[in-house]
C-alpha cells in the first residue's frame, strides 16, 4: 500500500485575455511616473521575459470557490470515489472569495467549507479548511494530506488550489498582466498498485524575503482608492527563487534516493518562463547535468500564473494528454516544486 495520487481535475476559465488587450491600459512606475517606453514596447519585453502571451480570467458569475467546485467535482470523478469518504478537504488560496467588481476577499465561511457544501458532502467528519501558503499552497496541502494518511487519521483527502487573482490587480501596474485565474484540484489516498510520494521538502524565510509579495495600494497617485492589490519586488523574487528553490528540489530528490537521471518531468509553478529555466538549470548543475530539453512542461504562455492553482492544472493537463509533447506514464519519477509569498519554497518527488 502507497500514498497515491489517484485522481486529478482543473478548471480554465474560459475568458481568454491576450497581451494586445493591455495596449490602452495606462502604466505607472512605483512613484505614479509614466514610463518612457510606449505601451507596446512594455508588452513586448514582458512576453520576451515572462512567456505570457495571454491568460484565462474568471466568468464574472464565478468565485474562487465556485472554481475549486468545479476542479473537484473531476477529481472525485477521475478517482471513481464516493465523496461521503472523503476525511479531509483542504482548499489552498491567496485572497479568498472575491466578488466580481469588488475588492474585499470573503472567508467566512472558509473556502474548504463552501466546496463542501457546493459538492452536498453531508458526512460531518469530512473536515474541511483553508490553507495559505502563497503560491505553493496545494503542494503544501498535498504534503499536509499525505501526513494526515501516513499518521493514519485520514484514508482519502481532497486538495485543491484556487485563485482569482485578476480581482486583486492594480490596472496601472504593468505586472498585472502576470496573473490569472483557475482551479486544479487533486484526490490523495492509501491504495495498492498506484503511486507513491517519495519525498517532500518545505521552508520558510522570513526576514528580508517576508514582503517581498505584499498587499500595497495603486500606483496611480492622483485618484481616490483605498484598495490594496496584490504587489511584489520581482527582481528580488527572481533572485530569490533561482537560488533557494534549486536547494531545495536538490535536498528532497536526495531524500528519496533517486537518480536525477530517472526523473522523467518537472511540474514547477508557472510563475516566469524564465524564471522556471534558470531554477532548473541551476537545478540539474547541482548534480553536474545538462537540463534536458522536454523535462519542464509549460502552461504559462496561455494561462498565466494562476498561484495555487498553477502546478495541479498543468500536472491534470500533461496527465490527460492535453498539454503537446508531453506526458506521463504508470512508473515515471517526476518532481514537483514551487515558490511565492512568504516567503515559501516547497518540492515533493512522486512516482506516478
Amino acid at each position: 500500500m502507497s500514498i497515491a495520487i489517484t485522481g486529478t481535475g482543473s478548471y480554465i476559465p474560459s475568458q481568454t485575455i491576450k497581451n494586445s488587450d493591455f495596449s490602452d491600459h495606462q502604466f505607472l512606475n512605483l512613484d505614479g511616473t509614466t514610463f518612457n517606453h510606449e505601451n507596446t514596447v512594455i508588452i513586448e519585453k514582458f512576453k520576451a521575459i515572462t512567456g505570457i502571451e495571454e491568460r484565462k480570467y474568471a466568468d464574472k458569475k464565478y468565485t474562487a470557490s465556485n472554481l475549486a467546485y468545479f476542479a473537484a467535482e473531476k477529481a472525485i470523478e477521475d478517482a471513481q470515489i464516493d465523496k461521503e469518504t472523503l476525511d479531509y478537504i483542504i482548499v489552498a488560496h491567496n485572497f479568498g472569495d472575491i466578488a466580481y467588481g469588488q475588492k474585499q476577499g470573503d472567508t467566512l465561511p472558509s473556502l474548504a467549507t463552501r466546496v463542501k457544501h457546493q459538492l452536498e458532502i453531508n458526512n460531518p467528519k469530512c473536515v474541511a479548511y483553508d490553507l495559505l501558503f502563497g503560491c505553493p499552497g496545494w503542494l503544501e496541502g498535498m504534503i499536509q494530506a499525505n501526513a494526515f494518511i501516513k499518521s493514519g487519521i485520514a484514508n482519502k483527502c481532497l486538495v485543491i488550489g484556487a485563485e482569482t487573482l485578476s480581482r486583486v490587480v492594480d490596472d496601472y501596474d504593468r505586472d498585472s498582466m502576470i496573473y490569472s485565474d483557475g482551479a486544479g484540484a487533486a484526490i490523495i489516498e492509501r491504495k495498492e498498485n498506484s503511486g507513491e510520494i517519495l519525498a517532500h521538502e518545505s521552508a520558510t524565510f522570513a526576514i528580508d524575503e517576508a514582503n517581498y509579495l505584499f498587499f500595497g495600494t495603486t500606483y496611480n497617485k492622483e485618484i481616490n482608492d483605498s484598495a490594496n492589490y496584490i504587489k511584489m519586488y520581482g527582481r528580488k523574487i527572481y533572485e530569490f527563487a533561482v537560488t533557494h528553490v534549486p536547494k531545495a528540489m536538490a535536498e528532497c530528490l536526495d531524500k528519496s534516493n533517486i537518480s536525477i537521471d530517472e526523473v522523467k518531468k518537472v511540474f514547477i509553478h508557472q510563475a516566469n518562463e524564465k524564471m522556471d529555466e534558470a531554477i532548473l538549470k541551476r537545478f540539474y548543475k547541482i548534480y553536474g547535468k545538462q537540463m534536458p530539453e522536454d523535462i519542464m512542461p509549460m502552461s504559462i504562455s496561455k494561462l498565466g500564473n494562476s498561484s495555487v492553482a498553477t502546478i495541479p492544472t498543468l500536472f491534470d493537463m500533461v496527465k490527460n494528454g492535453k498539454l503537446e509533447n508531453h506526458g506521463i506514464t504508470k512508473g515515471d519519477v517526476v518532481i514537483f516544486a514551487s515558490v511565492g509569498a512568504g516567503m515559501n519554497v516547497n518540492a515533493m518527488v512522486y512516482r506516478i
